[in-house]
Formats: C-alpha cells, sequence, structure tokens
C-alpha cells in the first residue's frame, strides 16, 4: 500500500526559496544548504523539499496543491506579507475552490479547499 512521503523540487535558489516557504506557512526541518532543505505542513505527514539545481526545465514543471481549510482568510494573510497571486481564490467547475501562485522558481502552487469533494466528487468512480 503506497503513502505519499514527500515530493522535491528543484530550485535554483535555495535562500530564496526556502524564506518563500517559510512565508507560505511551512516548518523548515531539515537544512542542507546549500544543496537540500525539507519542510512539513502543520496538518498531516507528507513532507516537501527543495533541491538545488542549476536550471529550471523549461514546460509545465511541477504542481503542488497544498489544502487549506480557510482559504480565503490564508490567501489574504499571504497577500499582506507580500506573496503575490496569479489567480486569487475563486470557485472551479471541479467543486474546488482554488488560488494560484508561482513559488521564486515558477513552479506552479495551488492552494485549494475542496472538502468532500477532494476524494469524493460526484463523478468518482467505485
Amino acid at each position: 500500500m503506497l503513502n505519499l512521503n514527500q515530493i522535491t523540487i528543484p530550485s535554483t535558489n535555495l535562500e530564496k526559496a526556502i524564506k518563500f516557504y517559510q512565508k507560505l506557512g511551512l516548518h523548515l526541518i531539515v537544512d542542507s544548504r546549500p544543496r537540500y532543505a525539507r519542510f512539513e505542513c502543520k496538518k498531516g505527514d507528507a513532507t516537501l523539499s527543495l533541491h538545488k539545481v542549476d536550471t529550471i526545465k523549461e514546460g509545465e514543471g511541477v504542481i503542488v496543491y497544498f489544502e487549506i481549510e480557510k482559504l480565503d482568510e490564508y490567501v489574504n494573510r499571504l497577500v499582506a506579507v507580500g506573496i503575490t497571486f496569479e489567480e486569487l481564490p475563486k470557485d472551479q467547475v471541479w467543486l474546488w475552490r482554488e488560488a494560484r501562485l508561482k513559488d521564486t522558481d515558477g513552479n506552479q502552487l495551488i492552494l485549494y479547499h475542496a472538502e468532500k469533494n477532494r476524494k469524493n466528487p460526484p463523478w468518482r468512480i467505485n
């Protein structure tokens, strides 16, 4: 049986990226600068790590979703501390409320709230 442990994303500037993810509210638990850092969320067991790379590959790249219970309040707090969003919270046709932003390396982050629709949308197959 699989369980998601962590996601590792590339970063060309670990210093900037660490500060960014700390502003998002992640807690730094491994600091192996200049090549690696790992964070944990305040809720759940999965971790997110950053790995130093020389260049970021072109194209879609990494997309990371963070579920937030009080999404609008959380986004407002982040905006107040200088985090820029590409898209503020809005309801999506797939029944999630989402806000979109990019990290310091251009990786796509989606903050969302889905409640039961996260794993059990009306179109879920059995």
